[in-house]
């Protein structure tokens, strides 16, 4: 997956209402260096699973916003967080790739959203 070639600022995520939109109404924002690396790293590494996105409804949608605030668009992008020992889904809000992360990104994700600090 691709993000824009800027510094990010902020990451918030929110319980998805679905495909195609972004739910507002926000139950993490992260700020913090290495948050917003531990997403950068998990979104830039998943790659592209072949075939068509035969799936559930998003569980998470993902904003991630870039410095200096206003001049970039943010990218939106569901997220379907995988269990332990499991890969991770994302999808470009409006578009039908699915990318795959590694399980060791899916940990990191699961540390930030559920505050399981190991």
């Amino acid at each position: 997956m691709v993000l824009l070639d800027e510094p990010i600022s902020e990451v918030n995520v929110s319980k998805s209402d679905g495909f195609g939109g972004m739910n507002e109404e926000i139950l993490y924002s992260f700020q913090d260096k290495e948050s917003l690396t531990r997403f950068e790293d998990a979104i830039t590494s998943a790659v592209l699973r072949p075939g068509k996105a035969d799936i559930s409804d998003p569980e998470y949608d993902v904003m991630v916003e870039y410095q200096p605030e206003g001049e970039f668009p943010a990218h939106g992008i569901h997220l379907w967080l995988g269990g332990e020992n499991e890969r991770s889904t994302f999808m470009y809000i409006g578009d039908d790739a699915v990318y795959l992360t590694s399980p060791a990104h899916t940990e990191k994700l699961r540390q930030l959203l559920f505050q399981e600090k190991k």
